[in-house]
């Protein structure tokens, strides 16, 4: 045995010690659900690589499966993390890297108990695949920034207490040169949320809208005119997190439609047969594909690669529920609710079939559209020639609108 992986045997050693004493003085069965989970943050189990104090313990990453089997046989109740996704994938990663201590201290906890949930303002009507054309202002008064604005198809809007936020702050340098990034107070004076109704009946995305929004410089991340590199430690995360969460075989969007195949025998024909065995197969490798990607994350930050893994995540939940809807067919086009409803977070596969098919198309444009998406693993995986960009020099305030 090498001397790593002595020290990484030690390591979980001392982490299953660790969470059995949490469960020793916080038993789950009589303690409150918030107070487990404070708890456990407090002892270093929340997320073991981040640092003392934060939630963790700076262990290697992988070590967290030790820490999550030994809850998990106890009982111990989780953090719900689908409901509170973008905080855990995608603000806190940021936070981590680019806040200062009073942030760190002041966001993490609450957002990985899952007290206060966050959203992402980043997209806009004019800047959705190329974000750094995003007009957002922030003018600097003082020791606020006031910001005016609006964003769209904001998940969770409409439940999130926090926001990360990316505005523009000088408009005289080129696009990408010239952007903040910012954590915003939806609760603050300015901020007004609308629904947006999808294809679904649901309307779990918002437009918002920001009219002189003012944002204390300490709740700046970064510094000023770094907004855009501060962003994509948030997108990398972002596309790792809905590309590459963990899945048992047969999770995700294949389970149901194989469900089906199996318990449904009048259904089969010999070529849906040949494109659920290809689709099957398909679903397997990217699962697998995940965890190597998850495995490679250990020992560093997400880079592009997690561009790939949401690029098949959209594809194969597009064809599998396709072939879901096929499969069934005129029973496929139904769903039980097209009511207007506010979920707080989107369940893939609970629902019906004809729900997922139409739930599945904004899959190509949310975390980075396919298009982008594309040009990232193109320039920034395979190292071909970037396409040309004749803004990259000029002013933003110089570009067409």
């Amino acid at each position: 045995m090498t001397s790593a992986e002595q020290r990484s045997v030690t390591g979980a050693e001392e982490l299953r010690d660790r969470t059995r004493k949490l469960l020793a003085a916080h038993p789950p069965a009589s303690t409150d659900r918030l107070d487990f989970l404070r708890a456990r943050f407090d002892a270093g189990l929340a997320w073991v690589h981040y640092p003392e104090g934060l939630g963790g313990v700076g262990a290697p990453r992988s070590l967290q499966a030790v820490v999550d089997a030994e809850l998990e046989a106890a009982g111990a109740p989780d953090n719900d993390p689908r409901r509170i996704g973008i905080g855990l994938g995608m603000a806190a990663p940021t936070i981590l890297k680019y806040g200062t201590e009073e942030q760190k201290q002041r966001f993490l906890r609450p957002l990985w108990v899952g007290e206060e949930v966050w959203c992402q303002l980043f997209s806009e009507p004019g800047a959705g695949s190329d974000l750094a054309a995003l007009r957002t202002r922030a003018v600097r008064e003082g020791d606020d920034w006031v910001i005016n604005g609006q964003k769209v198809w904001t998940s969770s809007a409409h439940v999130a207490r926090w926001a990360i936020l990316i505005a523009r702050t000088d408009p005289d340098v080129p696009k990408h040169r010239g952007i903040t990034y910012f954590v915003c107070d939806m609760t603050d004076p300015g901020v007004e949320v609308r629904p947006l109704r999808q294809v679904t009946g649901e309307a779990e995305f918002n437009e918002v809208f920001l009219t002189d929004v003012r944002i204390p410089d300490s709740r700046r991340l970064g510094e000023v005119g770094d907004g855009w590199k501060v962003a994509q430690t948030t997108l990398n995360n972002e596309r790792v997190a809905i590309g590459g969460m963990r899945l048992p075989r047969e999770g995700g969007m294949i389970g149901p439609v194989s469900k089906t195949w199996r318990e449904r025998p009048e259904l089969r024909t010999h070529d849906l047969h040949q494109r659920l065995l290809k689709l099957w197969v398909e679903a397997e490798v990217a699962r697998l594909t995940s965890e190597r990607l998850r495995q490679q994350l250990v020992v560093g930050q997400p880079g592009p690669e997690g561009a790939g893994m949401k690029l098949a995540f959209a594809r194969l939940n597009q064809e599998i529920s396709g072939l879901d809807v096929e499969l069934l067919g005129e029973e496929g086009l139904l769903y039980d609710d097209w009511t207007m409803r506010r979920p707080e977070l989107v369940d893939f596969t609970g629902r019906e079939a004809g729900y997922r098919y139409l739930r599945s198309k904004g899959n190509s444009i949310e975390g980075g559209t396919t298009e982008v998406l594309l040009n990232i693993v193109a320039e920034r995986v395979l190292g071909l020639p970037a396409e040309p960009r004749t803004d990259k020099d000029v002013a933003w305030k110089d570009l067409a609108r």
